[in-house]
């Protein structure tokens, strides 16, 4: 588990001291000097004034000092976020509160630590009014195991003979090594990267990095904390954000009732239109074979004869280790002979879908273990032993719940391979419903949860988006952006693609294939191509491939090993490059200029509800005599439709083409719906009779 605070080191150290009334609240006021027409940002840095940008400001200024939830839908181009960033720090600053940003990509993570957090002191000091909020603190927000632990590393050096196989003692000794120079001490910047045996027994992912028994000026993530309790702004991402709310949040950091993820926190979250589906992802149950095969052997490995019980237990505590090692083979390999074998994601319906023959080693374990820890005095080796106990506790509860299928009516459960090669089995549920969890932990923690995005609204109403989160009537409110889409963008519908049937299959990708390969041959620079299938994202690439190669035209293309954000910049660089994408490519790309003139949608992005998940949902909605495909398949169609549009213009001097390849949005009622979402209102259509005459992009 991810965690930020151990028993003597709550974060931040007095955040059970309420603020005294008489600190200021000057966000309103100074977001009205800073965003107004000849204000600071329009004045004094000669930035465009956005009256957008003005109104998303002083609605945060609002939420914050009011500590009210606020949902906040702003258009590509309306500068979101030093609209949050600047009321939010300025709120902060004066309350000596915590602000929490969360995002979804690396790539607005690193924008905001990078580019607008300076560009926030930047602002500051450009007016004596706000010259003092230029000395707020920032900090990046990462994983505990991210982190090396200098008191581990010690331990593991004195210990490794005990601890390790001597082929990973050249490993050890080059961890030790770079920590002797490493700034941060996280583990991205050991490479190659560690191996995860060693990282395992050094990382800060332990009862044994403490305060107590670190030093705060050594040990990396004992600096990091440190940096974190007197931050301002602390930047996070969405996946650690919920892991460390369903592991408790602001209350396991000593907050029974106020804040989300610290005491007494503000929060935002941008790209807020993936929360639900992250959040969803970490208030379930997560356990693998891997996983337990690994905490396992961290005890006791009985091939190397290294582990904590080489040193600190018995010949019989060893043996119980290696007792369950053959029940979890045996429990994992049953359910995948008799479940995983034809299919690599099979949801459970039924109680008791495997024997529990994990249950009887794990609890045994775990009782040696804790008995094992309580022979010594209060110290390291005491608590590890506890954590690991604890640890054991956990995966035998949840390989319990799993085989009762706990409330099967709230949490849909699931068996799925995973791993390189498909061998690692995985028990998950997930709350068929997240909007209770949602409205629990951020909603009802009486602080300012602002969720923003330029897509959050289906068709212009951001009641599905509110209904998702909880908050149906959470104030809410839309500022479109304020690029001239009506001069800069031509919207062009294909009319004539065969409809995606089973029968017609092979026929729909063949003309799918010519018309993109005559769509990105006539628009000059480079091309962002959107599946909604990865088989025909392949299909597709086997028949404009070799013309882009004859044409020398570069070539890109989303793969099991290639990276978006790498891919990404390759386009950027080649000017007139075509890039291939499925599901994650209709978010999250950058790509402003000539660079990107073209984005090809393939296919409406409908979701088939075959994952256990979507399947539940949809079940649910029928089981309460709703329209699952109007409350659920084509809300989603809408919001992921938006973020592909959104990929063609990132700037006020872009302009482009939005190339639609589904004739259904011609053909079908819920076509119109689609349209409504686009930018631009004005649409051509085409087919492969007059499309020479017909498709005209810009020059």
């Amino acid at each position: 588990m991810i965690g930020l605070r151990d028993e003597n080191d709550a974060l931040p150290p007095d955040s059970d001291d309420a603020p005294p009334a008489s600190l200021p609240v000057r966000a309103p006021e100074l977001a009205a000097k800073l965003f107004g027409e000849g204000g600071i940002l329009h004045v004094a840095l000669a930035l465009e004034h956005r009256p957008q940008q003005a109104r998303m400001a002083a609605a945060v200024a609002d939420a914050v000092t009011s500590d009210t939830p606020l949902v906040f839908e702003a258009g590509t181009g309306v500068g979101k976020s030093l609209a949050y960033l600047l009321p939010g720090i300025i709120h902060a600053f004066d309350q000596k509160r915590q602000l929490i940003v969360s995002t979804h990509t690396i790539a607005l993570q690193e924008q905001l630590d990078q580019k607008d957090l300076p560009l926030c002191r930047r602002v500051f000091r450009a007016d004596p009014a706000t010259a003092v909020y230029a000395d707020f603190k920032s900090a990046v927000l990462v994983g505990k195991g991210n982190y090396l632990c200098t008191t581990r590393l010690a331990t593991a050096l004195r210990d490794k003979h005990e601890l390790f196989a001597t082929p990973e003692h050249a490993e050890l000794q080059r961890v030790a090594a770079w920590a002797e120079t490493t700034p941060t001490g996280l583990r991205h910047e050991l490479v190659p990267a560690p191996s995860p045996e060693v990282w395992e027994l050094v990382n800060a992912e332990s009862s044994a990095c403490a305060r107590k028994y670190c030093d705060p000026e050594r040990c990396p993530y004992q600096r990091a904390r440190a940096r974190l309790r007197s931050a301002h702004v602390i930047i996070v991402n969405h996946s650690l954000l919920f892991a460390l709310i369903a592991a408790g949040g602001a209350t396991a950091n000593g907050s029974a009732d106020k804040g989300v993820l610290f005491p007494d926190d503000l929060v935002v979250l941008d790209e807020a239109h993936t929360v639900p589906e992250v959040a969803t992802d970490y208030f379930g149950l997560r356990l693998s074979s891997y996983g337990v095969e690994r905490m396992l052997r961290h005890l006791y490995n009985p091939k190397t004869k290294r582990g904590l019980l080489q040193k600190m237990g018995t010949p019989e505590e060893r043996q119980l280790v290696g007792d369950a090692l053959e029940a979890s083979h045996q429990f994992f390999s049953a359910l995948q002979e008799t479940h995983l074998a034809q299919r690599p994601i099979v949801r459970i319906r039924t109680e008791n879908c495997a024997e529990s023959w994990l249950d009887g080693p794990l609890l045994a374990l775990q009782k040696a273990v804790r008995t094992r820890a309580d022979k010594f005095d209060e110290g390291r080796e005491r608590e590890e032993l506890l954590e690991q106990a604890a640890k054991l506790r956990g995966a035998q509860l949840g390989i319990r719940r799993f085989l009762a299928l706990e409330e099967p009516e709230k949490n849909v459960y699931w068996l799925e391979r995973t791993g390189r090669r498909q061998t690692v089995v995985a028990l998950r549920s997930a709350p068929i419903d997240i909007a209770p969890q949602l409205k629990e932990t951020l909603l009802d923690r009486q602080t300012a949860v602002v969720f923003t995005s330029a897509t959050l609204a289906v068709a212009g109403d951001l009641k599905p988006f509110l209904n998702r989160i909880g908050g149906p009537r959470v104030r809410a409110e839309v500022q479109h952006s304020p690029f001239d889409y009506l001069n800069n963008m031509r919207v062009f519908l294909a009319a004539d693609v065969p409809l995606p049937t089973r029968d017609e299959a092979r026929l729909a990708l063949d003309v799918l294939a010519d018309h993109i390969d005559f769509c990105t041959r006539r628009t000059a620079g480079g091309s962002l191509v959107l599946f909604t299938s990865y088989a025909d994202m392949q299909r597709v690439a086997e028949i404009v491939e070799p013309i882009y190669h004859g044409a020398h035209r570069p070539f890109f293309m989303q793969g099991p090993s290639s990276n978006r954000t790498e891919l990404a910049r390759q386009l950027r660089e080649a000017g007139n490059g075509v890039l291939f994408g499925t599901e994650s490519f209709w978010t999250g790309i950058d790509v402003p200029g000539d660079a990107l003139s073209q984005v090809i949608l393939t296919r409406l992005p409908f979701q088939v509800p075959t994952h256990p998940v979507l399947e539940a949902r949809t079940e649910h909605i029928e089981a309460r005599g709703g329209n699952p495909f109007a409350e659920l398949t084509l809300p989603d169609a809408l919001m992921t439709f938006r973020q592909g549009v959104g990929r063609l213009i990132r700037s006020q001097r872009d302009r482009g083409v939005i190339t639609i390849l589904d004739s259904r949005i011609v053909q079908k009622t819920y076509g119109r719906q689609f349209l409504a979402c686009l930018p631009q209102p004005r649409h051509v259509r085409f087919n492969r009779g007059n499309r020479a005459e017909v498709f005209q992009p810009f020059i």
